[in-house]
């Protein structure tokens, strides 16, 4: 006997299992087919007549020269545009459904007039009735494409989006363009410049018939703390000790909602202004000597806590007319705690928010 010890008995042979097999053919023959799938469904391939069928001889070449009609594509099944019987869980609107992180090179105006393309990154939604099932996603890729080749403003955006409203037969909609722009930026004392790379976004938003615009900048500085200033200096003047201040890499997320104001554009170059403006002490792309020692003559004149730079950003913000709603998202990414310094400020009702995103603060580091 070729059999083998297993754990509580000896594990049966061919003839056992023949034996066993058959015992349990009859019972699931006779029982309940709702009894032989509660102890496994798989047990109904062992009756008679359930074997598994003979499918027909299938072309495995793929066919090349195919070329469907208009008719056979009509033949085509479409469950993402299917009856509201398709739907799963609970029948209720959604406010976004759609693509994110569709990238294509898209070409930009520039302050100075000349053009820029950049891969750009498109997230585009629209709203969902609750009687149906879906919707043909690469229609919202279909409509960029469509206007892509054009130079690209928010009119152009807002044409992309009436394009996939309509084919999309929906209420809301949304476009959502992420890029990284690069702009020019001289050092402060050697006469050198470099590109600074800075991530912007574009956004317009139809929702109950309003259409808005808005941009997203990710300002990158560095922040010196006041407090460790004034005790570097105490530490020198007291007891002659020499003492550096703590600063470290910031990253400010400015919000805006763009009010129109006929032949006065807001263009990238001016919010990065209005940031620099408010707060000087930009990290720099290209430094010497000369620069370094500036930029630390820069930070000393410019100390701040994570609650002055929203202040300093608002402050700025406020005063320009082709500016609405806006927030403010600052974080102080520490040199001397082991955690980040973090602050919110908003103006207008549009970005208040009692709850965040767990992650929110986490989006906003930078590396090199």
């Amino acid at each position: 006997m070729n059999q083998m010890k297993r754990k509580g008995g000896i594990a049966p042979d061919a003839a056992a299992a023949r034996d066993a097999l058959d015992v349990l053919r009859d019972w699931a023959a006779k029982a309940d087919p709702v009894e032989v799938a509660k102890l496994d469904p798989a047990i109904a391939r062992l009756l008679p007549g359930a074997e598994l069928p003979n499918y027909p001889d299938l072309n495995r070449d793929y066919p090349a020269d195919f070329t469907p009609d208009a008719a056979y594509r009509a033949t085509m099944p479409d469950l993402q545009n299917g009856p509201a019987s398709l739907i799963q869980g609970a029948k209720r609107h959604i406010q976004h459904v759609g693509i994110s992180n569709f990238r294509l090179p898209i070409r930009y105006h520039t302050r100075d007039g000349a053009d820029v393309t950049l891969e750009t990154s498109v997230t585009g939604t629209v709203s969902l009735e609750a009687g149906k099932k879906g919707i043909n996603m690469s229609r919202i890729m279909r409509s960029f494409y469509a206007h892509a080749e054009k130079t690209f403003s928010f009119d152009v955006i807002e044409a992309a989006l009436d394009d996939y409203k309509t084919d999309l037969e929906s209420l809301d909609a949304r476009i959502e363009m992420r890029f990284s722009y690069p702009a020019r930026v001289e050092s402060l004392r050697s006469g050198l410049s470099g590109y600074q790379y800075y991530d912007i976004a574009l956004e317009l938003v139809e929702h109950r018939d309003q259409r808005r615009k808005f941009m997203h900048l990710d300002y990158v500085y560095s922040s010196t703390c006041p407090c460790s200033l004034e005790l570097s200096e105490h530490a020198r003047q007291m007891r002659g000790q020499l003492a550096t201040p703590h600063s470290q890499r910031s990253v400010a997320r400015i919000s805006i909602e763009k009010i129109h104001q006929p032949h006065h554009t807001l263009w990238f170059e001016d919010l990065i202004d209005i940031c620099r403006n408010a707060v000087p002490t930009e990290t720099q792309v290209m430094v010497k000597r000369e620069d370094e020692q500036a930029f630390a003559e820069m930070n000393a004149a410019n100390p701040i806590f994570v609650e002055d730079a929203a202040r300093l950003f608002c402050e700025h913000l406020q005063k320009d007319a082709r500016i609405g709603d806006f927030r403010v998202v600052a974080s102080h990414q520490e040199s001397l705690h082991s955690h980040d310094a973090v602050s919110i400020l908003t103006e207008g009702e549009t970005f208040e928010a009692e709850s965040l995103d767990p992650k929110l603060f986490s989006t906003l580091f930078h590396v090199g």
